[in-house]
Parts: C-alpha cells; structure tokens; sequence
C-alpha cells in the first residue's frame, strides 16, 4: 500500500512528515549501536533500514537498492548493475579513513555527496544521505547531539548551499578527484549552529 504525491499531497506530505520522525528515532537507535559497536555497524543493512523508515507509505520498493535505472534533474546515477559495488566500495572508504581523518564532517560530507550521487534507492535518497551523514558526525563527536534543530534539518530549510556542495563535489569527481571541502565546510557550520543552540 503506497500513496502516490498526484493522487493526494496532501496525505502525502503528512505521511512523509511523520516518516521522517519514525526515521529520526530508527537513527537514534543506530547511533546508539555504533557508538558501542564502532564504525563498523555502519553498513548497508543500515541504510536499507533508515530508507525504507523514510519512505514507508509512499514508495513500495523501500530498503532495498533500485534495480532499474532512474534520472534526477541533469544527473545520470550509475547503472543499476553497479549500485551494490559501488555501495561496497562507499562503506569501505568510510571504514578505512575513519581512524585516518580527523575532521568532524569530511566523512559526512563524503557520505552526503557519495549517497547521491550513487543514488541506490528508488526513492529517499536525500533523507537517506543526510541521515547517514548524521550518524556519521554523531559518531566522530562520540555521542547523539543535543540541540534544537538537527544538521539534517537545517539542510532542509536552507537548501542552496547544500546543492552547492553537492554540485562542487560532483564537478571535484568528473576530473578524478574526491573533494567535498565546500560540503564539508558547509556541514561544519550547521553542526556549529545545532550545538550552540541547546
């Protein structure tokens, strides 16, 4: 059973709203896991987890990776076929670099930018990489953090600059280069404003 955004937007956006509040306590428990468990529960069990909390209702091929191809805007994901290698090698890069890079939002910003440009679900992917991408800064602060409004809202009300970042990286990769400073820069700001905000 799914709602479809033409059929009723109105029933759609509520249905949303409260996925991404069902969402945001599944990643508490993550966060909750990996902070005991260390980086490596951070897998794609995961990530399947934390979309299809984010898209229940709405998409019926939630938590599991697309196996078709799909367009966003000018960007063309990769080939379906490629999703769950692309996705292995994305965790292995986490999992390699997280001792190795001491800056609190590079690997959230890596993750933001990877997840979509990867974009291994049918539909979530944002919420699903600015979920990520929260774990992953609540796990190199060492716990969940306070603050009136989360990173992954503050993303969502201020949108330009985080398409920005995006859009650098993507520019960063086209000539070989994994470069997510501007993302990161940008994250770094945002997890400023949630933490002097109690």
């Amino acid at each position: 059973m799914s709602v479809r955004e033409k059929d009723d937007p109105a029933l759609y956006t509520k249905i949303q709203e409260q996925n991404l509040l069902r969402q945001y306590d599944l990643l508490s428990n993550c966060i909750e896991i990996g902070l005991k468990k260390g980086i490596e529960a951070f897998d794609k069990y995961t990530l399947w987890a934390l979309n299809y909390a984010a898209v229940s209702n709405i998409c019926q091929l939630g938590g599991r990776y697309r196996e078709g191809p799909i367009r966003v805007g000018n960007h063309l994901p990769p080939h379906f076929h490629d999703v769950p290698k692309l996705m292995d090698a994305f965790f292995s890069l986490i999992h390699e670099n997280w001792t190795i890079v001491d800056h609190p939002t590079t690997l959230a910003a890596f993750a933001l930018w990877n997840l979509n440009w990867i974009h291994p679900f049918v539909e979530g992917n944002g919420r699903t990489a600015r979920a990520a991408c929260y774990y992953l800064i609540c796990l190199k602060q060492g716990r969940i953090l306070g603050g009136k409004k989360t990173v992954p809202e503050r993303i969502r009300e201020d949108r330009a600059p985080y398409i920005a970042g995006l859009q650098a990286a993507d520019r960063a990769y086209e000539k070989g280069q994994y470069d997510v400073t501007e993302l990161a820069k940008y994250l770094a700001g945002l997890l400023k404003g949630q933490l002097s905000e109690p």
